[in-house]
């Protein structure tokens, strides 16, 4: 028979009559102190926060805590003794209602002398009385009912161990890319964690068998995933926009330059005379879409002046724009 956890109380160092929040508040502190996360190399303090989130579990049930208070369950959900405190029967017949003398050995029919003699009594009858069958109820379950017929209540099934939980940052590259990335457990062991389509900031994964050993098998792993901002790309929806700086000379004549991707560098066509502000679309460059489809990568080209203007403004001595760039705009 496994032996029961520690008593809930104890484990989050709190006494049996503390509040609610007092509870909270332990829960927090040693939750906070033994996390895997912050104790990659000490595999007993994932240990301990397994047995701390089980004692949290139990005491932050009012109907829980209850029941363990009156002694109802142990420390692990599981019901306790259900004969405690009925003191041993195999002497409840002697020495009181039946027979004399105290005698031990059970009850015997010849006791019985006494009330009148043992052949007119039903002793199924009697029993039945005892313990709560009806007069003649004959349960498939021995006595009849009761304590002791066929009705008996079962005990839940033992607990799975406590989950555990890890938060890992991907780049927003990566995370676009789907690249699979390494993760350390609580245990000390690596495994590659493949990421999903459909990818976002509070995406949580499932690793099933990595939490703690219970009674009743092992807890999972929950990872959440946190997508880092990036210096170059912006996510929009399923698309990943990027400022393109492009020179004068590019902007009037036109021709290839070179533009930074998620899955890295690619040659993109500028017509002549594009304008700064033009947008231009990379297929498939993107976030990873659930079906395995990917978004796109827009482009935003922005015109940049050389930093000595003078031989630009000598080359353009006596010309000037006739445009109406502002037209549209009333103004």
């Amino acid at each position: 028979m496994a032996t029961p956890s520690p008593d809930p109380y104890s484990t989050l160092g709190v006494a049996r009559g503390a509040s609610e929040k007092d509870i909270k508040s332990a829960y927090r502190k040693l939750a906070k102190e033994l996390h895997p996360d912050r104790n990659k190399d000490n595999p007993k303090a994932a240990e301990r926060f397994g047995k701390v989130t089980q004692a949290y579990d139990l005491l932050s049930d009012k109907d829980k805590r209850a029941r363990f208070d009156r002694g109802e369950i142990d420390s692990d959900g599981n019901p306790a003794n259900p004969f405690a405190g009925m003191g041993g029967m195999g002497g409840g017949f002697n020495g009181g209602g039946f027979g004399g003398g105290g005698r031990s050995g059970g009850f015997r029919p010849e006791d019985l002398q006494g009330m009148g003699g043992a052949e007119g009594v039903d002793l199924g009858d009697l029993f039945e009385g005892l313990f709560g069958g009806g007069p003649r109820s004959r349960g498939a379950g021995g006595f009849g009912g009761g304590a002791f017929g066929g009705q008996q209540r079962r005990p839940p099934p033992p607990q799975k161990g406590a989950d555990i939980a890890y938060r890992l940052r991907v780049s927003l590259a990566d995370a676009a890319t789907l690249k699979p990335q390494r993760i350390t457990l609580a245990d000390g062991k690596t495994i590659d964690l493949k990421l999903p389509e459909g990818l976002e900031s509070g995406t949580q994964m499932r690793l099933k068998g990595k939490g703690q050993t219970g009674p009743g098998g092992t807890g999972d792993g929950i990872v959440t995933i946190d997508v880092d901002p990036h210096k170059l790309y912006r996510r929009d929806g399923d698309d990943v926009r990027l400022d393109l700086p492009i020179t004068l000379d590019e902007a009037v004549r036109g021709g290839k330059v070179r533009v930074p991707t998620v899955d890295g560098p690619v040659m993109m066509t500028i017509k002549p005379g594009t304008s700064g502000g033009t947008v231009l679309r990379l297929k498939g460059k993107g976030f990873t879409r659930k079906g395995g489809q990917r978004g796109d990568q827009l482009v935003t080209l922005e015109i940049q002046l050389p930093r000595d203007l003078a031989e630009l403004t000598r080359r353009l001595e006596g010309w000037s724009d006739e445009g109406e760039p502002r037209g549209k705009l009333g103004v």
